[in-house]
């Protein structure tokens, strides 16, 4: 049975499928990236995660992988297929495709970053299936998107479209690891949501699913805290919006989670913001924590159609 690898590597633990022709899951895995003992020991992790991967292809399904697709965090240079830095991973400049190709017994390597794979898999496949132009916005503890055109996801010039989490929000607000301050990801992440209702509620364990449960409960200063987030929530969007001008907007992470407490306010926000601009419909991503892996394979079924028409 034809079928490619498909690994999506996270902060702590990798998820990993091989997938057919149709985006059939044939088989799923998980692991972690062992990154507690240095960058060497997560590449290390994610060769022999990678080859065992190999080694099950061919043991059930009668043939090796045809290609492999990995998404990384952080910054990449997708067409050399380096990894040029990944702060929680550690590493910089790993030669990670050539390292996977030679790994894998020279079949095709396609490395993508992995909120846009995430987006290609929601936009091609998922919630926004069928929309020409979409936006996926992924908002957990970081805020991060993917530009979705015609089933493709547009990496920018420079490899680092997307980032709305950083685009400034509250100028002069507060300082944001990428040097900047007031951006959109230091007051609407579920971090930083966390972080407020901890303040808020005198709980330093609370984070953002216990202030959406506050909300749903009518505490009112959680539901303080979650119109600020909204708020500002909604001007980031409709920047993006106004710039972007998608059909679709996906909105998944770990504060999309709270359905419709978030939905709901956040809608009502886009829009009442909204001037010459057209809303998009605004729905929650689809294929939960599947949506990586789904994208690192149709990566590689991508990467492998490119091969065999070149």
């Amino acid at each position: 049975m034809k079928h490619v690898i498909a690994l999506d590597v996270g902060g702590t633990g990798m998820k990993a499928a091989l997938i057919g022709a149709d985006t059939t899951l044939l088989h799923e895995a998980r692991r972690p990236t062992e990154r507690e003992r240095g960058p060497e020991a997560v590449v290390t992790a994610i060769l022999d995660f990678a080859a065992e991967l190999r080694a099950i292809g061919e043991r059930r399904f009668g043939g090796p992988p045809l290609a492999a697709g990995v998404g990384v965090p952080g910054v990449l240079d997708e067409d050399r297929g380096v990894a040029v830095f990944a702060a929680n991973l550690g590493w910089s400049d790993v030669p990670l495709r050539a390292m996977l190709t030679d790994r894998l017994g020279g079949i095709p390597v396609a490395l993508g970053h992995d909120v846009r794979l995430g987006g290609l898999a929601e936009g091609r496949i998922g919630a926004g299936e069928g929309a020409r132009r979409f936006l996926f916005v992924s908002v957990g503890t970081g805020i991060a998107g993917a530009i979705g055109v015609d089933g493709r996801i547009d990496p920018g010039a420079h490899g680092s479209s997307g980032e709305i989490g950083h685009i400034v929000v509250r100028p002069g607000g507060a300082a944001c690891g990428c040097g900047q301050s007031g951006c959109l990801e230091t007051l609407a992440s579920a971090a930083a949501v966390g972080r407020a209702w901890a303040d808020a509620s005198g709980d330093p364990a609370a984070d953002a699913a216990d202030c959406a449960k506050a909300v749903r409960s009518g505490d009112p200063r959680a539901v303080a805290v979650w119109g600020e987030m909204v708020g500002a929530l909604a001007d980031g969007l409709v920047t993006a919006l106004t710039l972007l001008d998608p059909g679709v907007l996906i909105v998944g992470g770990g504060l999309a989670e709270a359905g419709e407490t978030l939905f709901a306010p956040l809608r009502t926000a886009v829009e009442e913001r909204l001037t010459f601009q057209q809303l998009p419909r605004i729905v929650p991503a689809a294929l939960g924590d599947t949506a990586g892996c789904l994208g690192a394979g149709l990566l590689a079924w991508d990467r492998l159609s490119t091969e065999v028409t070149a």
